[in-house]
């Protein structure tokens, strides 16, 4: 299960609570509506949630996969909401014709591969879990979930959000969520709920490059680029090169993520800023893994993944902790005084990060 004593799956989408609820308030009634759909069903899905967690409810899958391979099932909700749906696409399975069931099963068998060949993780509990999405979920939800047990995708509302399965790295965020309740099961609140976020956002965004082959420098370092509709001011839903600047919109308002320190949001909504603040351990990553260039899931990605699977990462870790963390991760990996250990502190001194 996990390195601290069990683990506690919780409801983690792609898009914040702060995003819809400023669409949730347009006079537009195309765009409030589906805004304020999508706000209640996850408010009822993440209160099924805590309810499954407290009382056990949840069902572990029987079957595992082969060691090296992945073992994946594709779902249709037809635009309902029970879950899994109908059986569309199975592992063996040759291609059909939706493509949003295309790109939901290659996203899996992505984010199956980055773990496996980068880091030698055997799927997301590290013991060959089968990888099970449902697709076309709800009317016109925007949004992409984990909740615990598998992935969901919306199809959007087509007004500000396209297809969840559109961009690779919001596969790999959501399930990377599932990495992290079998590992470090970092609390969702405050400073933890943002590495929590982060780390998803750091593997989704290897995942994307692991799979374009790109290195750090070629990378976009965006997050859910080609999700946002044509008509949105906007590129991405986040940006671990440049918090803050992924979208400036009429209708959105602006991308609010500090990069340092010195703008950390103090709130009480969205779980106490787990989406917003995480744009400051993105941004640490960022300057890491551009720092040693080549490809990020090698060195960067590697003492990030240390950390997260190590079992010395507390639930209640903040970023100081996981901070010094990655520095002794990278000197106990790659040497003391190389370039990895001076790359990864300096990336926390310069987004203010004290490390103790």
């Amino acid at each position: 299960m996990t390195t601290n004593g069990g683990f506690e799956p919780v409801f983690c989408t792609v898009v914040p609570p702060h995003v819809l609820d400023r669409l949730a308030k347009n006079d537009d009634p195309a765009l409030s509506g589906p805004a304020r759909r999508t706000l209640v069903r996850d408010s009822e899905l993440r209160g099924r949630r805590r309810v499954t967690t407290e009382f056990a409810l949840a069902s572990a899958p029987l079957a595992k996969a082969p060691s090296d391979q992945p073992l994946r099932t594709v779902y249709d909700a037809g635009h309902g909401t029970a879950l899994p749906g109908t059986k569309v696409r199975g592992e063996g399975d040759e291609p059909g014709r939706d493509a949003t069931v295309n790109r939901a099963f290659s996203g899996l068998g992505a984010t199956f591969e980055l773990f496996l060949k980068a880091y030698g993780r055997h799927s997301i509990d590290g013991d060959g879990l089968p990888l099970d999405a449902t697709v076309h979920y709800d009317e016109d939800y925007n949004n992409a979930f984990w909740n615990g047990e598998q992935m969901v995708f919306g199809d959007g509302d087509g007004e500000i959000f396209l297809d969840f399965t559109i961009p690779i790295d919001v596969i790999g965020h959501e399930l990377t969520h599932g990495v992290t309740q079998y590992t470090a099961n970092l609390t969702y609140y405050g400073q933890p709920g943002a590495l929590n976020e982060s780390m998803s956002d750091v593997f989704g965004a290897l995942i994307k490059q692991y799979t374009l082959g790109q290195t750090a420098t070629e990378a976009d370092w965006l997050v859910g680029a080609g999700l946002l509709a044509p008509g949105v001011s906007g590129k991405a839903l986040r940006s671990m090169k440049e918090p803050g600047s992924a979208y400036d919109d009429d209708v959105l308002g602006k991308d609010p993520q500090p990069a340092t320190m010195d703008d950390y949001v103090r709130t009480g909504r969205d779980n106490g800023g787990v989406h917003i603040n995480s744009g400051i351990p993105n941004h640490a990553f960022y300057l890491a893994a551009t720092a040693l260039g080549g490809h990020a899931w090698e060195r960067a990605g590697r003492i990030w993944f240390d950390v997260l699977t190590g079992g010395d990462l507390p639930e209640q870790a903040m970023f100081t902790d996981f901070a010094s963390l990655t520095v002794k991760a990278a000197r106990e990996r790659f040497g003391d005084g190389g370039d990895e250990f001076r790359a990864v502190a300096k990336a926390w001194e310069q987004v203010g990060v004290r490390i103790p």
